[in-house]
């Protein structure tokens, strides 16, 4: 075996370590079994995006999901009177896990700020992976329920700054 092969080997060995460690932390994969993160440790991308790159454009039925390893994103809306910013997000954000579980069309663009680093995850991938393991799909609903519940909560919290319209549409968590 030549010493190319052996260091992409080692390399391979190493990013799929740090997927693993990653997953682990990560509220949306971190109830299940090592055995199941294991499996999505290695069926996890790393890409790379640069300043002013689209991750995805509103409107799409990508199916993709992205951890931000590095750097910041910006979630951007278009409507007839232009683009605005809904915020932005940037490493240890974890976005797109309802986009794994079936067909959703995106609501607003994710544009990359700086330079990024993202683990990738494919709606296909992320399938194939539950076909291994159908006793996840309690525990990835369950991540799902309580991510939403949170959410809610927290823009419950923060109602003070929402309009009056804005409080009358809380209820993400009765659906």
């Amino acid at each position: 075996m030549n010493s190319s092969m052996e260091k992409r080997r080692a390399a391979d060995t190493s990013e799929f370590q740090e997927n693993l460690k990653i997953l682990r932390q990560m509220d949306f994969f971190s109830a299940l079994s090592i055995q199941a993160l294991k499996v999505f440790a290695y069926l996890f991308n790393r890409e790379m995006f640069k300043s002013g790159d689209y991750l995805f454009h509103q409107d799409d039925n990508d199916g993709i999901a992205f951890y931000i390893l590095s750097g910041t994103a910006e979630v951007v809306r278009k409507d007839e009177s232009g683009e605005f910013s809904l915020g932005k997000y940037g490493e240890g954000e974890f976005l797109g896990g309802l986009v794994l579980l079936g067909d959703m069309r995106r609501l607003f663009s994710l544009k990359a700020v700086t330079d990024m680093s993202c683990l990738v995850m494919t709606r296909e991938k992320f399938i194939k992976a539950i076909e291994q393991f159908p006793e996840l799909i309690p525990k990835v609903l369950e991540t799902m329920v309580d991510r939403i519940r949170s959410w809610e909560e927290r823009l419950l919290i923060d109602q003070d700054a929402l309009c009056d319209s804005c409080r009358k549409k809380v209820g993400v968590s009765l659906v």
